[in-house]
């Protein structure tokens, strides 16, 4: 009687028989399982500069209105992404390192791209005369990058030019 119970666990590890109800990731190719590393990815950094790519188009075309919709898209996508490796990473802190040294650089990479969408999103403000908006995206910058960093330096040197701040950073 045993027997019997392991004549369908023989098949279905001979290939025999496979599951009737198996579901991949994409249909097309049961390979390909991971829906988030195609190039048409929507959670990712590769998103995020696609919406910074369409803003700066946008501002060329003279759209200011849909270029800061873009923008402001570019920054929230990163912020999340931001956000979420960095849960990664503190998560599987001392269990694996291999896993938040991976998490750890791609959210250097998000808080790059971040700090990016900030300073075009600021910009915008500026050039619509809404220093009030701007300035809190660039006191942003300074934290995510630190005062330290190129970032950092010109995001004060705005601040210096909106009027915020008077004393001018010479940096090192």
């Amino acid at each position: 009687m045993k027997v019997l119970k392991l004549i369908p666990i023989i098949f279905i590890s001979l290939g025999i028989f496979q599951p009737a109800f198996t579901v991949y990731a994409n249909s097309d190719d049961p390979n390909n399982y991971k829906v988030l590393s195609s190039t048409n990815k929507k959670l990712s950094i590769t998103n995020v500069e696609i919406f910074l790519r369409e803003g700066d188009a946008l501002i060329k075309a003279g759209e200011i209105d849909k270029a800061k919709e873009s923008f402001d898209k570019a920054r929230n996508l990163a912020k999340q992404l931001a956000g979420f490796y960095g849960d990664l990473n503190g998560s599987f802190k001392g269990l694996d390192a291999r896993i938040p040294k991976e998490m750890s650089e791609k959210g250097k990479n998000s808080l790059q791209i971040w700090a990016e969408s900030n300073a075009r999103l600021a910009a915008v403000y500026k050039r619509k005369e809404q220093p009030e908006v701007a300035v809190p995206l660039l006191v942003e910058i300074i934290r995510l990058m630190s005062p330290t960093s190129p970032e950092g330096k010109e995001a004060y040197k705005k601040l210096v030019q909106l009027g915020f701040v008077e004393t001018p950073y010479r940096g090192i």
